[in-house]
């Protein structure tokens, strides 16, 4: 049996119990849905009238709402801002799977406040050596990690995801403990040994879906299976 019909069998056998999931989440949706909109409002509606106020004026006098920034944020700004100067500017991409760094260049401190006032969601630190880092959280997965990032299993029975072939043994990340019996015992023959060559994982939703197929045969979410109900 190959990896890709490994796969699709899993798949196959979580499409039912995902449709039942899917009805109980859309039940609790309405209920929600309904108490929210038959509630009482918030006792917070002066709070929310200002802010809805501030939008408003921030929108009409054509600037966007300034987004939120941490104490910590505050400060490593303001000490970039009162020490002045020109200082070495890096940004980070920091994917779900890798990760990027580079050199943007030096900037005086107020073309590095104007930076900030761009991409306002990026985390702003202050090296040691002086140099700033931007980082940008991105929900995807890096060029590289989409050519060569297997999901598979390591030598301790651990989910996790490897640069290359689980083979060369370089663990990018790890997820939780697979239990190896249930997976044996719920599969073809040979089917744990076909995961451990790794599946090759090209996009997000592919990354989502082989997390979300093998979340079943977890030691916890195993264990609560084979528990019989008291």
């Amino acid at each position: 049996m190959n990896l890709s019909s490994l796969y699709k069998q899993l798949k196959k056998r979580l499409r039912q119990k995902r449709r039942w999931l899917s009805l109980g989440f859309f039940i609790v949706a309405a209920a929600v849905g309904l108490l929210t909109l038959f509630g009482s409002r918030s006792p917070d509606i002066a709070g929310d009238a200002a802010l809805t106020a501030e939008t408003l004026a921030a929108v009409r006098g054509g600037q966007a709402p300034q987004a939120y920034v941490s104490e910590e944020q505050r400060q490593t700004l303001e000490q970039i801002r009162a020490e002045g100067g020109t200082r070495d500017v890096f940004v980070r991409r920091s994917y779900v799977c890798g990760e990027e760094h580079g050199l943007t260049g030096r900037m005086r401190t107020e073309e590095i406040m104007s930076f900030h006032q761009e991409h306002p969601t990026w985390k702003v630190e202050l090296d040691g050596n002086g140099s700033v880092t931007f980082t940008e959280q991105i929900d995807d997965l890096s060029p590289a990690c989409k050519q060569n990032a297997y999901f598979g299993v390591d030598k301790t029975g651990n989910l996790s995801l490897f640069e290359g072939p689980p083979d060369n043994e370089k663990v990018i990340r790890t997820f939780f403990q697979l239990n190896t019996g249930y997976l044996e015992s719920s599969l073809p023959h040979n089917s744990l040994e076909e995961l451990k060559k790794g599946i090759p994982v090209i996009d997000m939703a592919e990354y989502n879906s082989v997390l979300s197929t093998f979340s079943e045969f977890a030691v916890e979410a195993a264990e609560n299976v084979m528990i019989p109900a008291q």
